[in-house]
């Protein structure tokens, strides 16, 4: 049984419960994000919910559906390209359509075994690592819309699964970038939502990350630069770490510039 497939159901839904009540032209105000629309949030995760699921389900089709994907990238910007494969699906249809879909693929992710291997773009990875990166990515992206509406997250423990992934791509974060990964991985103790002590690498005495569990999710998304967060950072290897921290895959990206990523 996999707990995190609830976890990603339940952080869809506290996003899906901030947009709802919005009207269809609220869909096309741009957020902080590449001026990405909530339309063009909601047809992401959509679409790359349907991939996931469909590494579960059905194999063969998510290597049509991701060759096509692929072939429009050639020609088009990432958010064309989805609205191409979902025949531009917008609104508040969009919004139902990927309300019902994520409901049915958490239930599927469930009941999967946490350790089956499912393809992917890039390496394949466990049914825990797919279903925990897709609640990443909706945690990560709905950041941009309650920012854009001007309201204050209520977080809650299952960012821990984020929190896990920003560690488990310490080194990837390096390695991404050309760089060598540097040793000892730094001590980081996160204060949870509520109110639990989160500690990794505790004999790491020189370099360290102390400070609210969403500050650090903020940053390994990269949805906030480290000084628009409350974490204190020492030593050299902890303080680049958060400059340049990434927890998706990818080419190597950089964070927002410090005080760019707001509500």
């Amino acid at each position: 049984m996999l707990k995190e497939a609830y976890d990603f159901r339940d952080e869809s839904e506290a996003l899906y419960n901030l947009v709802k009540p919005l009207n269809a032209a609220d869909y096309d105000r741009k957020t902080l994000f590449n001026d990405w629309t909530i339309n063009d949030v909601l047809q992401h995760l959509h679409f790359f919910n349907y991939a996931a699921d469909l590494t579960l389900v059905d194999e063969p089709e998510f290597v049509r559906v991701y060759e096509k994907l692929v072939k429009l990238r050639e020609k088009s910007s990432f958010t064309e390209a989805t609205d191409v494969l979902l025949d531009g699906l917008k609104g508040p249809e969009l919004l139902q359509t990927w309300h019902d879909y994520y409901h049915e693929m958490a239930n599927r992710f469930y009941e999967a075994d946490p350790k089956k291997r499912l393809k992917w773009a890039g390496p394949s990875m466990s049914a825990r690592s797919s279903i925990s990166a897709r609640l990443m990515e909706t945690w990560a992206h709905a950041q941009e819309i309650y920012d854009l509406l001007g309201v204050h997250r209520e977080n809650h423990d299952r960012i821990r699964s984020i929190a896990i992934m920003g560690m488990n791509t310490f080194g990837w974060t390096f390695q991404n970038r050309g760089e060598e990964i540097p040793s000892p991985v730094p001590h980081v103790r996160l204060t949870a939502p509520s109110g639990e002590i989160w500690e990794w690498n505790v004999e790491n005495e020189t370099d360290r990350i102390e400070g609210a569990a969403e500050g650090f999710c903020q940053v390994v998304t990269q949805t906030r630069n480290v000084k628009d967060t409350d974490l204190k950072v020492s030593g050299p290897i902890a303080t680049r770490w958060m400059e340049v921290a990434q927890c998706f895959a990818g080419p190597a990206r950089l964070p927002p510039a410090p005080g760019t990523r707001h509500a």
